[in-house]
């Protein structure tokens, strides 16, 4: 008989037998053994029928005539009373076919002295004629047995249920009590089966340029080592937060194409003690057995922390000998085994100096927040998968990204893409990439906070006085919009575009304070009173002002004078009682002239100042181009627009260029 391919006698798909697993012979086992337990002491013995009843069912029953036989059990104290044939549908209210051939009734009794006694009374009334018998154990052979070697084999069950799991044969990853010392590092045999190349990683131009040398040996050591030439042995990627130091690390080996093994510098630490140091040396020794190959460690601070900065005061840390483990490692291998350890910190300040040290870490690779020009190739790869309008332009994206990490990027088209899916769009617009970048600055609208008509006008007042600062002073951030919509935890908020400088002035630092001064400035000219919506621009400004006088030296008073110290364990500050007091003086004094520098700039412009409040009233959120209908076109251009778009010139040339 023909079958289909899709029948289930088909050769091509055959049926599916269950897969054979260990737990069903421990099923079968437990229930062959409750079988036998409880059919041995249960509900039959034999074909007969077993009934449980009081010691004092047992004593009537025998004075009525019923018992045939009587059989004790005293190492159970039990008894059980074995039925005359004629009295089983008395006792029993069944047919002697339907309780067997010696059905019996099973009593618990006190003591056997006085079952004894009760026994031997019924016999003399003439009321037992039966046979009172004793029986020592009830259980057969066999549970007998198995009841002797049940806690034996038990424990021995459990000692190696315990073994397999400790010893690496269970829990996850294999790593349990007996295996605690062995390397947590994932490894990837070829680096690049991550699938991540230098393509992947947008800007960085800089820092890929560095790392291309390690990815050439990597691929060719002869080159280097026939010249007498030493491979580096480490190189410590240096940055903020979100930079892109892991996924650089990824894109090395995938370009390398070599063993890959990746950890945190938090695996190394145990609460055991000699463990971080074993795993050390585990590590380090199955990528010498790899070589050539790379180790990744991520956020190494957690384990390469200055000793002399450690504030643990025990005489044996466990983090110091992990520490010296590394050390010992990276400086004790062969020269040429082909091992490079890759390295990502945001704290390098807080490492070692012996991690440091030439022989070790050879390089710091330094990777950046991106500029202008780099925001615009990150955004170019993270919009790939997004389905975008044709019109989006991504250089005004990354001119309203000042700031923003590789991560950051990532996240703000995410947030686009859903504020879009929420709008249900089709593609995501430029508003839905604005709207995600003022959500993840300033947080969520709350549109129905309730506001009173004077907090309204009290907070249009306070944005206003920033704007129409920053629009007249020369080093002052470029505007970008004004809101006084609420966000997070700010009644209202100015949002500007940041100059991407190398160096700061002192005129640029003043010029900043200033504008972060005229909310609160405006709020006292225009109200006549202040309120505590200018917590967050005090706060920045005092820090600043603090700066200025104690690290960088641009106080009269203090001039040319860093008090600037890297020990964050110290617990005395690095000046005197009256060096204190003297900046204390200052920034009190740098704070006050800059707030009036702010209210003459406003009293000059209070008409413009009060309208642009009123149009923020009217229309609670107002951009660069209101305000400059408003005061005239700003005196200032913003040198990093300047920078960005001359880029962007050299770029669409190369573009043309490389079509012709």
């Amino acid at each position: 008989m023909a079958t289909s391919p899709s029948s289930p006698m088909s050769g091509a798909n055959p049926p599916k037998m269950p897969r054979f697993n260990m737990s069903w012979i421990y099923i079968i086992i437990l229930a062959t053994l409750a079988v036998i337990f409880f059919t041995d002491g249960g509900q039959t013995i034999g074909q007969s029928t077993v009934h449980h009843a009081s010691y004092s069912d047992f004593k009537a029953y025998v004075d009525r005539g019923f018992a045939k036989r009587i059989l004790v059990n005293k190492s159970e104290s039990k008894i059980k009373l074995y039925v005359n044939a004629a009295n089983i549908r008395d006792v029993f209210h069944q047919t002697q076919q339907q309780t067997g051939p010696e059905p019996c009734i099973e009593v618990v009794y006190g003591s056997i002295d006085q079952v004894e006694q009760f026994v031997e009374a019924e016999r003399t009334a003439g009321k037992f004629k039966g046979e009172l018998a004793y029986e020592v154990e009830t259980r057969n052979g066999f549970m007998n047995l198995l009841m002797s070697i049940a806690p034996l084999a038990f424990f021995v069950f459990l000692w190696f249920f315990l073994m397999g799991r400790f010893g690496g044969g269970g829990g996850a990853g294999g790593m349990g009590i007996f295996s605690v010392g062995r390397s947590k590092a994932q490894m990837y045999e070829k680096g690049n089966e991550l699938g991540i190349t230098f393509k992947d990683v947008a800007g960085q131009a800089g820092a890929k340029q560095e790392v291309q040398e390690i990815v050439e040996f990597l691929k060719n050591p002869q080159k280097y080592t026939e010249l007498g030439g030493k491979i580096p042995k480490g190189a410590l990627l240096v940055g903020p937060p979100g930079t892109g130091k892991t996924l650089l690390a990824k894109a090395v080996a995938g370009e390398a194409g070599v063993p890959f093994f990746s950890m945190s510098g938090s695996d190394f630490v145990e609460m055991f003690v000699g463990v971080g140091a074993s795993r050390v040396r585990d590590t380090f020794a199955k990528a010498k057995d790899k070589a050539p190959s790379i180790i990744f460690i991520d956020e190494i601070d957690a384990i390469g922390r200055a000793r002399s900065k450690n504030p643990g005061f025990g005489g044996n840390d466990e983090r110091e000998n992990t520490l010296n483990a590394l050390l010992t490692e990276m400086d004790g291998f062969g020269t040429n085994s082909g091992v490079i350890i890759l390295a990502a910190t945001n704290r390098v300040d807080m490492l070692d100096k012996a991690l440091l040290r030439a022989g070790r870490f050879d390089r710091q690779i330094h990777v950046d927040l991106p500029d202008l020009p780099e925001r615009k190739e990150i955004f170019k790869v993270h919009l790939k998968p997004i389905k975008v309008d044709e019109n989006l332009d991504i250089d005004l994206l990354a001119r309203q990204t000042p700031g923003f990490s590789g991560a950051d990027i990532a996240n703000v088209c995410n947030e686009a893409a859903l504020i879009a899916a929420r709008h249900d769009s089709k593609v995501v617009s430029k508003q839905d990439f604005l709207d995600a970048v003022d959500r993840i600055i300033g947080g969520l609208e709350k549109k129905t906070k309730v506001m009173t008509a004077e907090e309204k006008r009290a907070i249009a007042l306070h944005e206003a006085g920033h704007a129409t600062i920053s629009w007249f002073c020369e080093h002052a951030n470029p505007l970008v919009k004004v809101s006084i919509v609420p966000r997070g935890n700010a009644l209202g908020a100015a949002w500007y575009l940041p100059e991407e400088r190398q160096l700061t002035t002192k005129a640029q630092l003043l010029d900043e304070m200033c504008s972060l001064l005229g909310g609160r400035a405006a709020e006292e000219l225009f109200t006549g009173n202040i309120s505590t919506g200018a917590m967050n621009d005090l706060e920045r400004s005092t820090k600043m002002a603090q700066s200025m006088i104690a690290y960088y030296g641009m106080s009269d008073v203090l001039p040319n004078i860093c008090y600037y110290d890297n020990n964050e364990y110290s617990f005395v500050k690095p000046y005197s009682a009256e060096t204190d007091r003297l900046i204390d003086n200052e920034v009190l004094k740098m704070i006050n002239e800059q707030y009036e520098r702010a209210k003459a700039l406003l009293r000059e412009h209070q008409e413009g100042h009060n309208a642009l409040a009123e149009l923020l009233i009217n229309r609670e959120v107002i951009f660069a181009d209101d305000v400059e209908k408003i005061f005239g076109k700003r005196q200032w251009v913003s040198r990093s627009q300047e920078i960005f778009e001359s880029n962007s010139t050299v770029d669409e040339k190369d573009e043309k260029e490389e079509e012709a």
